[in-house]
């Protein structure tokens, strides 16, 4: 294929064709996504993301340099356990407190970072998930958990970094929850007018503007209100995010 090429969907589609006309439809899905992925990471128009913090699902592999994984999410796999013996079932209760003991020192960290501090909760993040309890399904959960101990220790090597995704999750489940209600849409440009505002109206409460202010504003044309881009970028600013890589980016002194 053409090298240093922006193609279109269409272009692409019409590529893939010509030179693999029987590859399967899954398979098909896969190029595409990882040509959409690459070609992220190289154009220039807009920024692009360091660091994802999110479930452990598939699909977000592969996005980012950088992926954190959300401690919420983590702790209800454990809460799922249903153990039967009350050995089993004090040894769940047991480490479910050591687990979200765990979780505030990590916020606590946060607040105060340190590298004696890093060092301490790693050897104690061995220490709890490492250890056997006894109750081979808990054991099994937290072997699962230590696999993925790189992803959830990010933050102690970028403290800025939240434990958990639940603003992102509440946000799509208001929009599930208002397909379930109304049976979704009838048309495309319909779903792209719910998108719309769904969006606005998710955005202008993150901003804490009114909602129903800011729509007066843009129908009567007053524009007392910023953009909410602008809104946006002078809040972030004021919220030092990517402090600690751009501390891994500064040279190192040569003494």
């Amino acid at each position: 294929m053409p090298q240093e090429t922006v193609f279109s969907c269409t272009d692409f589609n019409t590529l893939l064709d010509t030179y693999l006309p029987k590859l399967g439809s899954v398979q098909r899905t896969r190029v595409l996504e990882a040509a959409a992925i690459a070609f992220y990471h190289q154009q220039r128009d807009w920024p692009v993301v360091q660091a994802l913090v999110c479930d452990d699902a598939p699909q977000f592999k592969l996005l980012t340099d950088d992926l954190a994984l959300c401690w919420v999410d983590e702790g209800r796999h454990y809460k799922k356990l249903s153990p039967l013996v009350a050995y089993h079932q004090q040894a769940l209760d047991k480490f479910l407190d050591d687990f979200w003991d765990y979780y505030r020192e990590l916020l606590t960290y946060r607040d105060f970072p340190s590298a004696e501090v890093a060092r301490e909760l790693k050897s104690k993040f061995w220490k709890l998930f490492d250890t056997k309890s006894g109750y081979e399904q808990l054991d099994e959960r937290k072997r699962l958990t230590v696999a993925k101990a790189s992803e959830l220790l990010l933050v102690l090597e970028h403290p800025e970094l939240p434990l958990h995704n639940n603003p992102a999750e509440l946000a799509a489940r208001t929009m599930v929850q208002r397909r379930n209600v109304s049976y979704a849409t009838q048309t495309t440009e319909g779903t792209q007018a719910w998108d719309t505002f769904m969006s606005l109206v998710a955005t202008t409460r993150k901003l804490e503007i009114s909602f129903f202010e800011y729509m007066r504003d843009r129908i009567s044309q007053i524009r007392a209100i910023p953009s909410l881009a602008q809104v946006i970028r002078e809040k972030s600013s004021l919220i030092p995010l990517g402090w600690s890589w751009q501390l891994e980016s500064l040279p190192t002194p040569n003494y």
